[in-house]
């Protein structure tokens, strides 16, 4: 691909005069880990070079001015010279703070030919920025940064022979550029005549990615933006719009314009955007969930809910605006409508549908908070694995183990988590309980986790006593033992009863309650 290259001189030393003020029109040297990284003109006409350490640098010029090297004032000051760039040339790639390319073809079909883009690019830096600038164009990143650092525009199909001239040093790999040079390779041309299964077996892989580029082949070619296509549709009203039933007539239109929008382009959308203008300039926004496609139905169904809650007032949620001037549907959330799995025997239902569309109602209603469903994820507690979501919003693929939100894969479950099957009825509030031996005696725990007797007997509240005939346990929990206001310290029982009933029960400083109940 025809690559342009911008490339500012000197950047860091530039950076540092742009954004602290240095004077980078007299002697001035950037460090980097005690050596110089870049230098200016003046520094460069008294003897200064990259590489040399600090002493040496000022040894040879008593007047050097030394600044520290910051990758992030050199990556803000270049901002400027991007947008420069930007504005006569789409699709600007960062190769470093200081050199960006883009594709040649735009720019050069635009303005005649890539001398004159080339040209005006420069000019145009020059004046917005007030930077000196090179371009070089060539067939690739890698030839076109070296071709501006020449200042030449290297004519199509000649990027190798261009190449092939060069010192091994422009490769930027000081470890295989030496090692090239004391095996007799001192040019790109005679490093990319070796082939490259042997460079490959001799010198490894990052040396393979140096031969394709020395040959003229980057690894990594230049990739122009593409611009996402304006999937947003927008009415402008000629009268203000007061009544619910004329925007939601208005809606509908939009909302079948927007899902052939979507459909043109193969995408369907899961996430809404609905914004509205009023008449006092009021701008009104709010975004709608669904964890499925949302038909051009039901997008007209969102849009006059939430036409409904703006216009009109309905309890203390809901509050009454001025009429509306424009409305706009933005999809937030798309993805291609091949990719959604469907049901095992085709489309969901008609009764699921139903069921989604009278939730996403009420959540219009009540608020989306006020509509939720149960997800397991991870804790030690019964009641602590269990989170409340709200309807819509994405959930986890599945039930977490993980000690901490986003563990990976492969990771130890919840240390002290309870095994399964987990009971199928957690109490909001857990009931006081006694567990004794047959002879009445109260069973405890001692601090090595030893029970001090066999369960036999289990009272809840003020009911009689039943038999156990079973039992599992202790599994203890000591959470949060740095902080003792919030501490909790226990051990739990699984206990299965003579009735058939089974209760997972903890003791907490002597004394047990029921926790959760099981089928």
């Amino acid at each position: 691909m025809r690559t342009l290259v911008l490339w500012c001189p000197d950047w860091p030393v530039i950076a540092a005069g742009i954004v602290e003020g240095v004077p980078a029109h007299g002697p001035v040297a950037v460090l980097h880990a005690g050596r110089v990284l870049a230098c200016s003109p003046a520094a460069r006409a008294d003897g200064v070079r990259r590489g040399l350490r600090k002493r040496e640098a000022q040894g040879r010029c008593p007047r050097l001015v030394v600044v520290d090297h910051d990758a992030g004032r050199d990556t803000r000051a270049f901002e400027p010279v991007l947008a420069a760039v930007e504005q006569l040339a789409a699709g600007v790639e960062v190769v470093r703070p200081g050199v960006c390319a883009v594709a040649a073809r735009g720019p050069a079909r635009y303005f005649g030919s890539e001398e004159a883009a080339a040209e005006l690019l420069v000019e145009h830096v020059a004046q917005a920025c007030d930077v000196e600038a090179q371009v070089g164009i060539a067939d690739g990143v890698f030839a076109a940064t070296l071709a501006a650092r020449a200042g030449r525009l290297i004519p199509p199909d000649r990027t190798t022979s261009f190449l092939a001239g060069l010192d091994v040093g422009a490769l930027g790999r000081p470890a295989l550029v030496d090692l090239l040079r004391r095996l007799g390779i001192r040019t790109l041309g005679d490093f990319a005549a070796l082939p490259a299964g042997d460079v490959l077996a001799r010198f490894g892989f990052d040396a393979a990615l140096a031969h394709q580029l020395a040959a003229g082949r980057d690894a990594h070619p230049l990739a122009p933006r593409q611009p996402p296509p304006d999937l947003d549709v927008t009415q402008e009203f000629d009268e203000p719009v007061d009544r619910v039933d004329a925007a939601a007539f208005a809606a509908r239109a939009l909302a079948e314009q927007l899902h052939q929008r979507l459909a043109g382009h193969g995408l369907a959308c899961t996430r809404l955007g609905i914004e509205a203008r009023t008449v006092h300039g009021e701008e009104l926004y709010r975004t709608w969930r669904h964890d499925g496609l949302l038909s051009a139905a039901g997008i007209a169904d969102r849009v006059r809910w939430q036409l409904d809650g703006w216009l009109t007032t309905a309890g203390k949620r809901s509050v009454a605006t001025s009429a509306l001037v424009s409305l706009r549907l933005v999809p937030e959330g798309v993805v291609e409508h091949a990719g959604l799995q469907l049901g095992l025997w085709g489309e969901a239902g008609e009764e699921r549908d139903r069921a989604h569309r009278a939730l996403t109602r009420v959540q219009g209603l009540i608020g989306p908070e006020a509509v939720v469903l149960a997800e397991l994820g991870g804790g030690r507690s019964a009641g602590g694995r269990v989170r409340l979501v709200p309807w819509g919003d994405e959930r986890s693929s599945g039930e977490s183990d993980q000690p901490c939100s986003g563990g990976g894969s492969g990771e130890p479950p919840w240390p002290g988590r309870l095994p399964p099957p987990a009971p199928a009825t957690i109490l909001p509030e857990p009931l006081p309980a006694c567990v004794t031996t047959a002879d009445g005696t109260p069973v405890g725990v001692t601090g090595r986790l030893a029970v001090t007797g066999e369960p036999a007997l289990v009272t809840v509240g003020d009911g009689r006593p039943v038999e156990v005939w079973g039992w599992a346990g202790p599994w203890p929990v000591d959470e949060r033992w740095w902080a003792p206001d919030e501490a909790d310290r226990r051990v739990r029982f699984q206990l299965l009863l003579s009735d058939g009933q089974a209760f997972l029960m903890s003791l907490s400083g002597g004394r047990w309650v029921l926790e959760a109940v099981y089928d």
